[in-house]
């Protein structure tokens, strides 16, 4: 099988740069704001010494947080924090973000370089790069809701 160009790319080309990340102390309602304010649906949550440890979604807080009734406000980050997660350096392929999120059912990851987050990669990143026609590109790739 031939390799195509499309294939050769890596992360960087398409990964979103600049994440919100926040640390493991950071309460419910300030990750909620930032996804709102940022129009995001995640941030990556990252330990005092700025690595990252984990990823919490917006899905994350509705379904481990609000759904259990804990309070946002005092429900912190590493409480209900994705934190088995899978990681990929910016001069990774394409494809290998395309087998990881096929593999273990995911739909983000952070880009990390030297254990510090530079980007993130998402599901709809991927549909725009490697489908564009495709409808989930043309929502990933529409205006956000206000």
């Amino acid at each position: 099988m031939a390799t195509t160009t499309q294939d050769r790319r890596t992360i960087r080309e398409v990964m979103t740069t600049d994440p919100v990340v926040l640390d493991t102390a950071s309460d419910l309602t300030t990750a909620a704001r930032q996804m709102r304010d940022h129009d995001i649906g995640d941030v990556i949550v990252q330990d005092d010494n700025g690595r990252v440890c984990g990823i919490v979604t917006d899905r994350d807080i509705v379904i481990r947080a609000l759904a259990e009734n804990r309070d946002p406000a005092s429900t912190t980050l590493a409480d209900v924090c994705s934190a088995d997660i899978v990681t990929l350096r910016p001069d990774d392929p394409v494809t290998e973000a395309v087998a990881t999120m096929r593999d273990r059912a995911i739909r983000r990851l952070p880009v990390v370089e030297n254990g510090r987050p530079i980007g993130i990669v998402s599901i709809g990143d991927l549909a725009v790069e490697r489908d564009p026609e495709s409808a989930l590109a043309d929502i990933s790739a529409a205006p956000p809701n206000e």
